[in-house]
């Protein structure tokens, strides 16, 4: 199979978005700080296995369960509204326990990198894309999440307050488009 470097685009911005690794610097910042530092090879390595785990045997899993692809598309992009509006909005939504002793896994892994809106979107491309597609996107932000998490202090440093903010309203916006489309796709087929 080719890909379509169009698509790839799409798919890889997409999860870079719902991801948010950069909005997520001021949280990870803070564990680094309170930990000692962090184990970025692991957190990447846990959550892309997560994330390429829900990639083959999501389906699998939703048909256990009774559920069609679209059906879950149009549920997560619920979520990824809720998300979007998250990040326009500043309020929060989604909140973690807070427990850093196992934060390599949890909150790192999961639910920061590989949370519910990272494996609901993952299902939800599935529903119009390819899953080779898919793979190499989810692969090219792993990269990215590692560098990143590799380069927590420059980035704060970088950016700056207000910067982090912009980037979070940035990709808020733009998941707020997404979840439209994903939406409009999907919901004509659970109607019929």
């Amino acid at each position: 199979m080719q890909l379509n470097f169009s698509e790839l685009l799409t798919i890889t911005f997409t999860l870079f978005a719902v991801i948010d690794i950069i909005g997520s610097t001021p949280i990870l910042i803070s564990l680094k700080q309170k930990m000692g530092g962090l184990r970025e090879l692991r957190a990447t390595l846990i959550s892309g296995g997560l994330m390429i785990l829900f990639l083959y045997l999501g389906k699998a899993f939703l048909d256990i369960l009774g559920l069609s692809v679209e059906a879950f598309a149009v549920g997560g992009s619920i979520v990824i509204f809720i998300l979007g509006l998250e990040l326009v909005l500043g309020i929060e939504f989604f909140k973690g326990d807070g427990d850093v002793k196992t934060a390599t896994v949890v909150p790192i892994a999961f639910p920061l990198i590989a949370g519910s809106g990272t494996l609901t979107t993952i299902m939800s491309l599935k529903a119009n894309y390819h899953d080779t597609t898919i793979l190499v996107a989810i692969l090219i932000n792993l990269v990215i999440i590692y560098i990143v998490l590799k380069s927590l202090t420059p980035i704060a440093k970088l950016l700056g307050s207000g910067g982090l903010a912009a980037v979070r309203k940035f990709f808020g916006v733009i998941l707020l488009a997404i979840a439209v489309k994903i939406f409009a796709a999907n919901a004509p087929g659970l109607i019929n």
